[in-house]
């Protein structure tokens, strides 16, 4: 609701939000959450006039979707992950079109309509290769040791900063380099507990704003497994250890890190072993180049750097 009008376009919000899975006053309110979002839903679509509707699976594509359906307004729905959210496998039989970015997806949805477009992301991570240099140069690295790159996301994640904490003397002792995005909630204690460990290899920081440069200095990711950052390494195409996030919705960045494992694509570790296993993977990874190589090639084939153009012109041919 912040950054959209940021942007500069206008912004409306339902009063709608997801099912609790225990007996809450908020699932008690959902029917009426329903019922009031569908009605103001109408009213946009009157009022906004579009020759197609897009929904990309939050609470709010329910109602709005629902709406458009029931006007006969050309829709389309994007499912980011590689297990349907509800709110989309509720739309799929009423859409016109539903734009995925993983394969198999016709266990959610009628595959006559499905499309394997992949999911939108950014342009300045493609050719990293020739970016390395520059890149250890900006974070100040050697370029003959090997790098280490988490991200945790913007808000960070406890279990992944105490992994770190938990074996950065390993780190050392190997001579291995670490881009540690924090997160802004947890920067000032995780700096100060890793305050005795050579600056030189150790680079802790809040946030990463030069992220192409951060891809670029890595010779191994360890990431959250969000439709998105997958996304974005299969652009990449480093090795990659994903550490999925158990406070999702349907558990389901564990269910987007196992659709790479299983195309041997990436590795994964569980959250509740990360604290102890994460940073003896990722120097075994480091040190097997054959897997490496595996790993990049595999998760490279998964690429879709058109993504956002193949999604535009999916809604070009449905208003055709």
């Amino acid at each position: 609701m912040t950054k959209v009008p940021e942007a500069g376009f206008p912004i409306e919000g339902l009063w709608i939000s997801g099912i609790q899975r225990r007996l809450t006053l908020d699932n008690l309110s959902f029917p009426f959450k329903v019922i009031s979002s569908i009605f103001k839903s109408f009213g946009i679509l009157k009022r906004f006039r579009p020759d197609a509707v897009v929904g990309v699976g939050g609470y709010a594509s329910g109602p709005l979707l629902y709406a458009a359906t029931a006007k006969k307004i050309p829709s389309l729905i994007q499912e980011q992950n590689s297990y349907a959210g509800l709110t989309n496998k509720w739309l799929a039989n009423r859409v016109n079109k539903i734009c995925v970015a993983h394969k198999r997806m016709d266990r959610f949805f009628p595959l006559q309509k499905i499309v394997f477009t992949g999911n939108p992301v950014r342009k300045d991570i493609l050719d990293l290769d020739k970016e390395r240099d520059k890149a250890l140069a900006h974070f100040d690295l050697s370029t003959d040791k090997k790098t280490i790159l988490l991200i945790g996301g913007s808000l960070g994640a406890r279990s992944l900063n105490e992994s770190m904490i938990n074996g950065l003397h390993q780190l050392v002792k190997c001579d291995v380099q670490l881009i540690w995005q924090t997160g802004q909630f947890y920067f000032e204690e995780m700096e100060r507990r890793s305050a005795g460990f050579d600056t030189s290899l150790i680079k802790v920081l809040p946030f990463l704003k030069e992220m192409d440069l951060a891809y670029a200095a890595a010779d191994l990711v360890v990431s959250r497994a969000g439709a998105l950052s997958i996304s974005e390494l299969c652009l990449v195409k480093k090795p990659v250890i994903f550490v999925p996030s158990p406070n999702v919705a349907e558990d389901h960045q564990t269910k987007n890190a196992m659709a790479l494992v299983e195309d041997e694509a990436a590795l994964m570790i569980s959250d509740i072993e990360a604290k102890d296993d994460l940073i003896p993977k990722a120097l075994e990874l480091l040190e097997d180049q054959p897997q490496q190589k595996v790993l990049s090639e595999n998760i490279g084939k998964l690429a879709k750097p058109e993504a956002a153009n193949e999604i535009a012109l999916e809604i070009k041919k449905m208003i055709a």
